[in-house]
């Protein structure tokens, strides 16, 4: 893997900061977004708009007739809005609108809503889907029965995946990064999952890419709903409990060399890693209880600091932790920056699919 070639303009967010229910759930009795949506990312319920901040945060909802407005407040994110399981716009940097899908079949369709990249510096806003003249908005589509959460950097976010070349300007990376086709998000939908995708580009455990913003790290945020609000916590309304964890954390740490001036050494840094990890899982352990299977991925020079982590709470009793090697053998890492490509996502969720298929889950 080209590690110290990965991840050059990581550095940028540190200085600024599936398939349709099967059932849908009553009628909403109010005109609040979160009563006729169904999402499973870390939203905060403003009452007439739903805010958030992480990257793939979608938004599902039902509507009768022959079109459908969908209702933002965000000058720094894109979307891709979906009717009926086809992407029918992309949305660049929306700014405060209502954007319209008409021109559609009367009758009843889905409408999803995805934040395609990582804005941690903004705050977005969503103030629901509406529909066009003589038609309703529907009863929101149900929870699916399964769910995952992905925990991760920049390769999680799914980082100028979409980009035809390594080099890329700020402008581009941002305009083809797309965190609804990154491997998490591929892997959930092939798994029939609700999924969060909980990545910061740029962030280590304990070290960030190049030694930057040495202040902060990936634990700083993780348990925030709002990255850009100091101590702000995420209020889990109780429904989200995901049964599996895919934690994957490290390129940032260890793909650069330690600079003069930091207080890390080769071997120290490895073992505030270890160290830090093992706290992650145990605090993600506590949150979800016992019956949530962990899964630590390692590749390139953390591998082997993950694998000792995990055999270390598997001696402690721990018997849902899982060690998962990323091979990436075949992998082009043409996106933007060395990372990886819409194929390299394609092939990194048919073989984590494939992994999660054979492990004892209790969905």
């Amino acid at each position: 893997m080209p590690w110290l070639r990965m991840l050059v303009a990581s550095t940028a967010a540190l200085v600024l900061a599936g398939p349709s229910a099967v059932a849908t759930a009553a009628a909403p009795d109010n005109d609040g977004p979160a009563a006729s949506v169904h999402t499973a990312g870390r939203v905060k319920d403003a009452g007439d708009v739903l805010q958030y901040s992480w990257p793939g945060v979608y938004f599902e909802g039902r509507f009768r007739g022959t079109g459908v407005g969908v209702v933002l407040d965000d000058p720094a994110a894109d979307y891709d809005v979906q009717v009926d399981g086809v992407t029918v716009a992309t949305l660049v940097t929306p700014g405060k609108t209502t954007h319209w899908v008409d021109g559609l079949r009367d009758g009843v369709h889905t409408v999803r809503l995805v934040k395609r990249n990582d804005t941690p510096w903004s705050t977005s806003s969503f103030g629901g889907f509406v529909a066009a003249p003589g038609g309703a908005v529907l009863g929101r589509p149900a929870a699916r029965s399964r769910q995952i959460e992905f925990v991760g950097d920049s390769l999680t976010a799914g980082y100028g995946n979409l980009s035809t070349s390594r080099d890329c300007t700020d402008e581009q990376l941002k305009r083809t990064t797309n965190a609804d086709v990154s491997y998490g998000a591929l892997t959930a939908r092939r798994l029939r999952a609700d999924y969060q995708i909980n990545a910061y580009s740029g962030l280590g455990m304990v070290r960030n890419y190049n030694g930057g913003s040495p202040e902060v790290n990936y634990r700083t945020f993780y348990d925030r709903a709002l990255l850009n609000v100091p101590g702000d916590v995420w209020q889990n309304p109780g429904t989200w409990r995901p049964r599996l964890a895919v934690v994957h954390l490290g390129t940032n740490d260890f793909s650069t060399p330690v600079n003069p001036g930091e207080p890390w050494t080769d071997e120290s840094l490895a073992a505030a890693y270890r160290s830090a990890y093992g706290g992650f899982l145990q605090k993600l352990r506590t949150r979800y209880g016992p019956g949530t299977t962990l899964l630590a991925v390692g590749t390139g020079p953390f591998a082997g600091h993950v694998e000792q982590v995990v055999q270390e709470r598997t001696v402690t009793g721990d018997r849902r932790v899982r060690y998962w090697r990323l091979d990436d053998t075949g992998l082009d890492h043409t996106g933007c920056h060395w990372h990886y490509s819409a194929r390299d996502n394609r092939l990194l969720a048919d073989r984590l699919t494939a992994f999660i298929s054979d492990l004892p889950i209790r969905w």
